[in-house]
C-alpha cells in the first residue's frame, strides 16, 4: 500500500524541509512508497481550495502527517488540530516542533511587548502599529506541537538529520520499531576528559585548543577548556551514521539543538550540575535561562519579572 503523507510548517526557518531533500538517494526509494497529498514547500495544494473557493481550512486525509515548527499564532493552532484529525500518525519534526526551538526564546517576553518592540520601538523600522487585518493573532507564547495536540513521533534537531527522518518514515511504513537515543551528546563525544577545568569560562566563540589534522580523541573536552558546551544537557543523535555530534566534529561546542535528553529533563539543572562538576561557576553564564534552554523554551521559559 502507498501511504499518503501530509506536511505543514509553522514557526520555523525552513531547514527541516531542506533536510527532507538532503535525504538523497534513499528519498527516491521512499517516494515509491508514499503519496504526498499536502506539502506547501513542494506542491501547490491550498488550504482554502485551489481558487480560494473554500470557507474553511482543509487538510487531505493521510496515513502520516508531519509538522515542522512550533505554534506561534492561532492559525498554527487550528492547523495542528486539523492535521491531528486527518492524519493517523502525527510526527513533530525538528526541535521547533518538539520543544519550541529558537522562536521559543520569545517566551521570555509578553506577546504585547514583542509587538510593541517590533512595530513601534525598533530603530531599524518605521514606526507603525501592529497589523491586525487578515493576519492570524499571535498566541500568548510559543507552544510545542505536543502541547496543542497528541504527537506520535518526535524527531528533534535543528534540523533533524536525514538518517533520522529516513529511519522513522521507513519504520512507520514497514511497521517496525523506532526509538530515539536516550544518551547525551557527551556520551558520543570522543574528546579527553579529566573532570577538571583548566580555567574559568571564556568568552563565547573563543577558539578551543586543538592540533589541526589530529583526531578529536586527542583534543581536551571543550567544557574543561572553559568553553561553554551544552552537550551534558542535550540529546545525542545529531551525528547520524558518523556518530560524533555535528558541532564537535567541527571543533565547536554543542549549542543544544537536539533539545533535552528526555521530556522530563531540566536543561538548567543539568547544565549547572555539569559546570560545577568541572569546577566552573554557573553564575558566570550570562542570561542562564535563555542559554541553557536555547532550543527548548516552549514549556520552560516564561517572561522575566520586572526589576
Amino acid at each position: 500500500m502507498v501511504a499518503r503523507v501530509a506536511q505543514e510548517w509553522f514557526a520555523i526557518c525552513g531547514g527541516c524541509e531542506v533536510t527532507i531533500l538532503d535525504i538523497g538517494e534513499p528519498l527516491i526509494e521512499l517516494l515509491e512508497k508514499i503519496n504526498i497529498v499536502h506539502m506547501p514547500v513542494l506542491m501547490d495544494h491550498k488550504l482554502y481550495g485551489q481558487t480560494g473557493e473554500g470557507t474553511a481550512m482543509e487538510i487531505p486525509e493521510a496515513e502520516v502527517g508531519i509538522i515542522t515548527g512550533g505554534v506561534r499564532n492561532e492559525e498554527h493552532r487550528h492547523l495542528a488540530k486539523e492535521m491531528r484529525k486527518k492524519c493517523k500518525v502525527l510526527i513533530a519534526m525538528g526541535t521547533c516542533a518538539c520543544s519550541g526551538g529558537i522562536p521559543a526564546l520569545g517566551n521570555l517576553s509578553l506577546k504585547d511587548e514583542i509587538l510593541k518592540k517590533v512595530y513601534e520601538e525598533s530603530v531599524t523600522t518605521d514606526k507603525g502599529v501592529a497589523p491586525s487585518v487578515d493576519i492570524p493573532p499571535l498566541t500568548d507564547r510559543v507552544y510545542a506541537i505536543s502541547e496543542v495536540v497528541p504527537v506520535d513521533v518526535s524527531l528533534p534537531g535543528c534540523p533533524s538529520t536525514p538518517e533520522m527522518v529516513t529511519e522513522a518514515l521507513t519504520a512507520l511504513l514497514t511497521g517496525t520499531a523506532f526509538a530515539l537515543p536516550t544518551k547525551s551528546v557527551c556520551d558520543d563525544c570522543p574528546t579527553i576528559r579529566e573532570k577538571k577545568a583548566v580555567s574559568g569560562l571564556k568568552r563565547n566563540l573563543q577558539a578551543p585548543e586543538f592540533t589541526v589534522g589530529r583526531p578529536l580523541k586527542e583534543m581536551r573536552c571543550l567544557m574543561e577548556q572553559g568553553i561553554l558546551c551544552l552537550g551534558p544537557a542535550t540529546r545525542t543523535g545529531c551525528g547520524g551514521s558518523e556518530g560524533t555530534p555535528r558541532c564537535i566534529r567541527a571543533y565547536q561546542p554543542c549549542e543544544g539543538c537536539f533539545g533535552p535528553i528526555s521530556e522530563k529533563a531540566n536543561p538548567m539543572v543539568d547544565m549547572m550540575g555539569a559546570l560545577s562538576t568541572v569546577g566552573l561557576d554557573p553564575k558566570n553564564v550570562a542570561d542562564r535561562a535563555a542559554t541553557f534552554n536555547r532550543f527548548s523554551g516552549a514549556g520552560r521559559l516564561r517572561p522575566l519579572p520586572k526589576r
